[in-house]
C-alpha cells in the first residue's frame, strides 16, 4: 500500500528475440529499469507475453499499460503505407499484440504510456502515421540514434503549454536521450503534439480524450532528467483513480 491507495498493477509488454544469445530458443527479455521505475513510482509490474488472443483478458488484470521500446519497427501497413524503406525491421507477432493490448486499453480507458517504439505504436493506434527514416525526410536532423550511452542525455526537447505532459513535468525543457530512427509523422484528430525537438520532430503525443494516454519518444525510465520520475508518478496516479 501507498498510504491509503493500493498499488496499481502495471502491465510492461515485453520485447521478443529468437534462439540465440541468452538461450538456444526463442526468449523474452526486457530492461529492469522499466520495472524499477514503475515500483519506485508506486506501482506493481507484471510482464505481458505477446499473446494477442489473450489481450483483452490482460486489460482486465492491469490498471495501467505500458508500451515498451525495441529495435524494431511498426508495420507500414498499419498506417496505410505499403513502402517499406529499407532500414525497417520488423517483429510481427510483438507489434500484432501490442496493437491488440493498446486497443483494449484505450476502448476501456485504462492509463497508457508508450515508450519511444511505444510511442509509435500508440500514435497508429490512434490512426497516425510514422515517418519510416528520419534523415530520408526530416532535413538537417538531430542524430536521434545517440552514440553516447542511454543514460546520458543526447538533446532537449520543448514541451508545449496546455498540455497533460507539460502540467506533469512543470517546465518547457527537458533534456532527453534519443535511441530511434523512425518517428511520429501525421496525428490524428484523437491525439495532439506535445514534445518536439529542435530539428522538428515529434517527441510527445497525448490523447486529450482519454484519461491518461501519453506517448514519449525519449527512454525517461533513466532518469537523465529530473523531471522523467514525474512521468511515470503521474501515470501510477492515474492508474490509482
Amino acid at each position: 500500500m501507498i498510504g491509503s491507495k493500493k498499488c496499481p498493477v502495471i502491465g510492461i509488454t515485453l520485447d521478443h528475440e529468437e534462439a540465440g544469445g541468452y538461450s538456444n530458443f526463442p526468449w523474452y527479455g526486457v530492461r529492469e529499469n522499466y520495472s524499477q521505475v514503475v515500483v519506485k513510482t508506486g506501482g506493481v509490474p507484471v510482464f505481458l507475453p505477446h499473446e494477442p488472443l489473450l489481450a483483452e483478458q490482460y486489460t482486465s488484470q492491469i490498471d495501467g499499460l505500458i508500451i515498451t521500446g525495441g529495435a524494431f519497427d511498426v508495420n507500414p501497413s498499419l498506417y496505410g503505407n505499403e513502402e517499406v524503406h529499407k532500414t525497417v525491421s520488423l517483429k510481427e507477432n510483438r507489434t500484432n499484440f501490442e496493437y491488440a493490448i493498446a486497443r483494449y486499453a484505450l476502448k476501456k480507458d485504462i492509463p497508457i504510456l508508450g515508450i519511444c517504439g511505444g510511442q509509435q505504436l500508440l500514435n497508429v493506434v490512434l490512426g497516425g502515421t510514422l515517418i519510416q527514416h528520419i534523415p530520408n525526410e526530416i532535413e538537417n536532423s538531430l542524430p536521434h540514434e545517440q552514440p553516447n550511452p542511454r543514460d546520458e542525455p543526447s538533446h532537449l526537447v520543448t514541451i508545449m503549454t496546455g498540455t497533460l505532459l507539460h502540467d506533469i513535468v512543470g517546465v518547457t525543457q527537458m533534456h532527453v536521450n534519443s535511441a530511434h530512427h523512425q518517428a511520429v509523422g501525421e496525428v490524428s484528430d484523437t491525439a495532439i503534439v506535445d514534445a518536439i525537438a529542435p530539428d522538428g520532430v515529434v517527441e510527445g503525443i497525448e490523447a486529450p480524450q482519454q484519461k491518461f494516454c501519453l506517448g514519449i519518444q525519449w527512454h525517461p525510465e533513466f532518469e537523465v532528467d529530473p523531471n522523467d520520475i514525474r512521468i511515470f508518478s503521474a501515470f501510477n496516479n492515474a492508474a490509482c483513480d
